[in-house]
């Protein structure tokens, strides 16, 4: 598996409109071959933001770069450039290769 992360610095009071723009979006996820699972996290607060992430889970890295060149990221993406006054600085993207998975005995059970 392959997981994909940006890290969003939200300027102090801009929280509930950053989680209404991602809330609201059309991610154009679900259909993309090699989508497993995307999360909006939520971290700790600083003094002049709260951190958040987007966490997604891809097959495989491969999956992942083919989904960034596809019409649906574009789609995804297009109206990105007007949330930026909401951020401190640029999202910070981090790409991580799966190296183990280890799940709960109940999940394996069914």
């Amino acid at each position: 598996m392959f997981i994909a992360m940006n890290r969003f610095r939200v300027i102090k009071g801009n929280e509930a409109a950053f989680e209404q723009v991602w809330l609201s979006r059309d991610s154009y996820l679900a259909d993309v071959p090699g989508f497993v699972e995307f999360h909006l996290l939520r971290g700790p607060e600083a003094e002049d933001h709260t951190l958040y992430a987007s966490h997604t889970i891809w097959q495989n890295r491969g999956s992942f770069e083919a989904w960034t060149k596809s019409e649906a990221f574009r789609a995804a993406h297009a109206s990105a450039g007007g949330n930026k006054p909401l951020y401190l600085g640029h999202p910070q993207l981090e790409k991580f290769e799966t190296l183990q998975t280890v799940t709960s005995s109940a999940t394996q059970r069914g």
